[in-house]
């Protein structure tokens, strides 16, 4: 099992085919239940109630395999905070918007004690929407973010976002993530990583939605590339077997599935998608291949003939 990121795919300079699926890994997060992770992390009562929060031992292996010390690490819907208590435990920069009040307090008393703790001291949150990110008070972050680390967070059917609904509208939800990585794209650093994190959810009939492949396609027209897909455990591993540690509500919907008839199993793992500027990893794909990179003359000379280099404009 390797955690690493590695380029996505070989392909010949004149190719037009697609990548093929990102190689899938598996984290071992969890080993810990998640009130354990909340208190090891020193996260104040009341984070728990962020349902949709990336959880600690998630939030500290992707900042540990996709960063590098000192790094800044933002989270463009923070939620509670984790991330950014992770990120300033590890000694990256944290930084972290949240639109919702009731969040922006969770999330700045939990920097608050992880400074108070001895964290790195330099993390902050914005009572904002992530797209403040396009604006001109975000140009001082253009491409120093070496991690944009951001949960898939559903939208309550209905106008308010503040009252939770047993019915959320997946699909909004991902249309309004493709539009904040849009916005984080030009944020990153060369060899910066975008994470997204989504805790799998089910339709009315009990099976499971599929947001890899619409997830994949919103990072693709974000301008970025896929380089990994990962499947970080939220169940204990005891041998061969997996302890899972699904919340009450989840356990009693698979109970109720049983009874009419429907197998369900819990879930035990949050699918996970790790994309890089489009323009790297087809660098990168082609220095794993061995594939020369073509130079300025050779693109210039392939214009003539109609030939295409793919990645040149933004790698230029």
């Amino acid at each position: 099992m390797n955690d690493r990121p590695t380029p996505p795919w070989p392909r010949s300079r004149m190719s037009r085919e697609q990548p093929p699926n990102p190689r899938l890994t598996v984290w071992p997060t969890g080993q810990r239940d998640p009130a354990a992770q909340l208190r090891d992390a020193g996260c104040v009562p009341g984070t728990d109630t962020d349902v949709d929060r990336i959880p600690p031992a998630v939030a500290a292996h992707a900042i540990a395999t996709y960063t590098r010390p000192g790094d800044l690490v933002l989270d463009p819907d923070c939620g509670a905070g984790t991330v950014l208590v992770e990120a300033l435990r590890a000694g990256r920069h944290a930084l972290g918007l949240t639109p919702r009040r009731q969040s922006w307090a969770l999330a700045r008393a939990n920097v608050t004690t992880a400074k108070a703790a001895g964290a790195w001291r330099d993390g902050s949150v914005l009572d904002a929407r992530p797209p403040l990110l396009a604006s001109v008070r975000a140009a001082g972050l253009v491409g120093r973010v070496g991690l944009v680390l951001a949960a898939l967070r559903p939208i309550p059917n209905g106008t308010d976002e503040q009252d939770p609904s047993p019915d959320p509208d997946h699909a909004a939800a991902i249309d309004r993530l493709a539009t904040t990585l849009t916005f984080c794209e030009p944020l990153l650093r060369s060899g910066g990583y975008l994470v997204v994190v989504a805790r799998p959810r089910r339709n009315p009939n009990g099976s499971l939605i599929d947001v890899t492949t619409p997830l994949r396609a919103a990072g693709t027209s974000a301008g970025l590339a896929p380089v990994d897909r990962c499947i970080a455990l939220t169940a204990g591993l005891r041998g061969r077997h997996l302890v899972t540690r699904a919340a009450l509500d989840e356990r009693r919907a698979a109970a109720r599935a049983r009874a009419a008839g429907v197998p369900t199993a819990l879930t035990a793992h949050h699918e996970v998608l790790v994309f890089q500027l489009a323009h790297e990893a087809e660098l990168a794909a082609a220095a794993a291949a061995a594939i020369p990179w073509p130079t300025e003359h050779d693109v210039t000379q392939a214009a003539i003939n109609r030939a295409e280099y793919h990645g040149w404009e933004r790698a230029a």
